[in-house]
């Protein structure tokens, strides 16, 4: 998972028969419409797909596409980084062993040209492509693999890992074991069985070993590639190479000559020239540059208030609108649930009961919040798992009921009875039942979401005030833990929920409510560390269905995290972008920025 400023939904391949229930839920959900043939991962049989995108002749090459992000990018050191404006750089400088394909969530080689699999399940074989280079004319070898491997799994001085990919990258809590057979060749072996197989390389892109062992090295490796780095400085195995950087206006990414990737007709990707991001925070001015036609496409889904606009623009051929289905992010509230928490203990002991968690469930009418928030385009949402993920969301999981009287006997017992003349509850010290809720400034549908829920929990005699905050600063105060209470979205980058061990484990980096615990600080998060780690570790998809379905269960039963509704996801470009495919997974368009295309047109204000 990942702060939209890693659900990495959250984020690997299991035998033929999950292979193919995952083909044909999606295919029953019309999550894609093209026909896909993958070859099993079966003991001993190299598996080998072509990684070529299909044949595009007609696609024009050169042009420069425009798109935004809406926050500032703190590093270009995706290893020491886990917002989205690190993440979508990231797609755009480098390049993994294997991807999982957002639209069809299989995955594909790409560094990794084929691999074969122990008959254990628990060792694979990797061969790499040969001639392959860095974007500096370093070619790419094993060492650099064994490298990126090394960097993750860094540790503090307490034994912590430093890496935020570092939780993604483990096994049962253990790490992969990387070891280099050949200059073209790596193995990788499992510490335990792992269900999603492949799928977890998906976490990790290859960064150049010449270029940053020494700062592993001489331990200043969360420094490097720090937005003052001259771009002169860094190298990737990505489409694009960054040119220029000018804070708080734009990035500028220019095609990478050496790009390994070709298209099904051999012509050399990506088709684009350049890519320039804009770094827009006000989602006002983002829809103004895409309506002016200054934008191709923005860094996410269209607002709901923005929808009849864009649907206008799009029957004047302006503007190509997708219509993706229901969401997999939903907006969630929860309370830092620390030992160390601001809030303390013996002063406010009720802002941690779960009881209370269960009160504001019970008190949000979510259809209205779903019609006042997101314009009624979305569905009411219970939990982690949203309705649009049709593989994993299990609609038995019990799910609270709209009633405030219910709110009520709650919030009562756990002592909070007494309300002041203003209708306000009042605890046994006769404070007011207030407490302080962090969310994005900027960001309307938050902002819209933050409102309403203030509104409704006013009705329950509970008040919460809302502090907007600019991205950055948000971003820094829910990793440090100072905070009562956020209301932010978690971004899934994959269904699978073996992606998500850092949210799922209480010793989980993105545990966001008490993260990285040495031990679980309660029953119910043993007991769920216990699940995942049944869950990850088989292969048979409907077992692994039903422990997730637990899983889901229990979140239900202790609510760490509130959800009240999933909206509904559109995407817009410009008419000019072309080869565009969309998907409901950051970023959107730029998830395959090596094969989009321009029509040859004149730009509007530029």
């Amino acid at each position: 998972m990942h702060w939209p400023v890693r659900w990495k939904v959250v984020r690997r391949s299991l035998r033929e028969s999950v292979v193919f229930l995952a083909i044909g839920l999606l295919a029953a959900a019309g999550v894609y419409a093209v026909s896909i043939t993958i070859r099993p991962f079966l003991d001993g049989v190299e598996t080998k797909a072509h990684a070529a995108p299909p044949g595009s002749g007609a696609l024009p090459a050169g042009g420069n596409l425009v798109s935004s992000i809406r926050g500032e990018p703190r590093t270009f050191n995706r290893y020491a980084d886990q917002t989205s404006a690190v993440e979508t750089i990231t797609f755009l400088l480098h390049s993994r062993l294997v991807r999982v394909n957002r639209k069809t969530m299989e995955i594909e080689p790409m560094l990794a040209e084929g691999w074969t699999a122990s008959k254990d399940n628990l060792a694979y074989t990797i061969r790499l492509r040969r001639g392959v280079r860095f974007s500096d004319g370093a070619p790419f070898a094993s060492a650099d693999v064994v490298f990126a491997f090394r960097a993750i799994y860094r540790k503090d001085k307490t034994g912590a890992y430093e890496s935020p990919i570092a939780d993604s990258m483990q096994v049962a809590g253990k790490p992969l074991d990387v070891k280099a057979l050949d200059e073209n060749t790596v193995q990788i072996r499992f510490p335990s069985a792992y269900g999603p197989g492949m799928r977890i390389l998906d976490n990790l892109p290859i960064y150049p070993r010449h270029l940053l062992e020494q700062s592993l090295n001489d331990g200043t490796f969360d420094a490097a590639w720090g937005v003052s780095t001259p771009p002169a400085k860094m190298a990737g195995l990505g489409p694009f190479v960054l040119k220029e950087y000018q804070a708080g206006q734009r990035l500028v990414f220019d095609r990478n000559p050496r790009y390994w990737r070709k298209d099904a007709a051999g012509r050399p990707l990506p088709y684009l020239d350049r890519i320039t991001i804009e770094i827009l925070a006000d989602q006002n001015a983002e829809l103004l540059r895409l309506q002016s036609g200054q934008l191709d496409c923005i860094q996410s889904e269209v607002r709901p208030e923005d929808y009849k606009a864009l649907k206008e623009a799009a029957t004047k051929g302006k503007i190509r609108l997708y219509d993706l289905g229901t969401g997999l992010d939903a907006d969630a509230l929860w309370f830092n649930l620390r030992a160390d928490a601001p809030i303390a203990r013996g002063r406010r002991p009720w802002l941690q009961n779960v009881e209370l968690r269960r009160a504001i469930a019970e008190s949000v009418d979510r259809t209205r919040f779903t019609n006042t928030v997101f314009f009624g385009a979305g569905v009411p949402t219970f939990g982690p798992v949203s309705p649009g993920n049709r593989i994993w969301f299990d609609p038995q999981v019990p799910t609270p009921k709209f009633d405030r009287a219910s709110a009520a006997r709650r919030l009562a017992s756990i002592g909070l009875t007494k309300k002041n003349a203003e209708g306000i509850l009042l605890d046994s010290a006769g404070a007011p039942v207030q407490f302080t809720l962090l969310t994005q400034k900027g960001n309307t549908a938050l902002e819209r979401g933050a409102a309403a829920l203030r509104e409704q929990l006013r009705a329950i005699g509970v008040v919460m005030d809302v502090v907007p905050l600019q991205v950055g600063t948000l971003g820094g105060r829910l990793e440090s833990g100072d905070l009562e209470a956020a209301y932010y979205r978690f971004l899934t980058s994959d269904v699978d929920p073996a992606a998500s061990m850092d949210l799922w484990r209480s010793s989980g980096g993105f545990h966001v409510w008490n993260p990285r615990q040495a031990k679980p600080a309660t029953e119910w998060e043993g007991l769920l560390d216990d699940l995942i780690a049944r869950q990850v570790s088989t292969v048979d998809p409907a077992q692994r269905k039903r422990l997730f379905g637990q899983v889901q269960r229990i979140f239900a039963e202790h609510i760490p995290i509130l959800y009240f509704a999933a909206p509904r996801v559109y995407v817009a470009t410009s008419a000019r972008v072309l080869n565009a495919t969309p998907v409901l997974l950051r970023p959107v368009v730029l998830w395959s920025a090596d094969t989009l295309a321009m029509q040859a047109a004149p730009r509007s204000n530029r």
